[in-house]
């Protein structure tokens, strides 16, 4: 008797157990959504912990699908910027070579000869430019107003110790100064040094050329090839049209300087 007891109790138990088991499968299976949020927390804990564990793969889902959108990012047009810069270094260029050969002494007088003198005025040395008008009497002499008649003696000797070998001489509230012919020998070795000079700054617009071009190689990855050919392409030709720029100013100095 009290073994068919035991065995009886075991079955009970076995069928227990099997219906709790059914249970616990139907309610996971019957989550509340994840907007039940309330209902959620009254969840036993096993379950709420199932339900976050669905929730938090549904949003990782959505954001991986977000992230396959077909809007396409454009890559910034730099054209504009490239462009730019290099033309602000070549003219850069151009404007420093034009300054470097008006220091150039001709056959001619012309104001910008005595630009790059300086003239001491007490403790300081500043441009003759700054201090007094320089104008042309006629082809071979130049007329020096100073601002201030006390800085008359200053200047004349400031434009007699330059190597333009110009005399100057004082006449009333101004300083005329004859520009002396060039011998032969004088303006082929100013011809040369105009060449040099004019080497020099060419070496600078194609320097500006290059580092465009540079910066159209980095970017490269993000554009397209076309955009590429035609961005290299209207680089090329400003610093064509520099280089002419320069060689046209450097042509016309040498003309000035044979006197023809």
């Amino acid at each position: 008797m009290a073994l068919l007891l035991r065995r009886g109790a075991a079955v009970a138990a076995r069928t227990l157990r099997a219906a709790a088991a059914s249970s616990a499968s139907t309610s996971v299976h019957r989550l509340p959504t994840a907007g039940s949020l309330a209902a959620a927390r009254n969840l036993p804990t096993t379950q709420f912990f199932l339900l976050e564990i669905r929730r938090g793969f549904a949003k990782g889902k959505k954001s991986k699908n977000d992230s396959r959108g077909d809007t396409v990012e454009a890559a910034p047009d730099i054209g504009p910027t490239v462009k730019s810069a290099a033309t602000a270094q070549m003219d850069t260029a151009v404007v420093a070579l034009s300054r470097e050969l008006s220091k150039l002494r001709t056959g001619r007088a012309s104001p910008g000869m005595l630009d790059h003198i300086m003239v001491e005025t007490g403790d300081v040395k500043v441009g003759l430019g700054r201090i007094a008008v320089v104008s042309v009497l006629d082809s071979h002499t130049l007329s020096v107003m100073p601002y201030d008649p006390n800085t008359m003696k200053s200047i004349e000797n400031a434009i007699a110790s330059s190597p333009l070998g110009i005399n100057p001489t004082p006449d009333g509230s101004r300083i005329i100064a004859a520009v002396p012919p060039l011998t032969k020998e004088t303006m082929q070795a100013m011809c040369k040094v105009v060449t040099k000079s004019a080497e020099d700054f060419k070496q600078s617009i194609r320097r500006a050329r290059q580092k465009a071009l540079d910066t159209i190689k980095k970017s490269s990855s993000s554009m397209p090839k076309d955009d590429i050919k035609r961005l290299e392409k209207e680089v090329e030709e400003l610093t064509k049209k520099f280089i002419k720029s320069a060689d046209d100013m450097c042509k016309a100095k040498e003309k000035e300087i044979s006197g023809s």
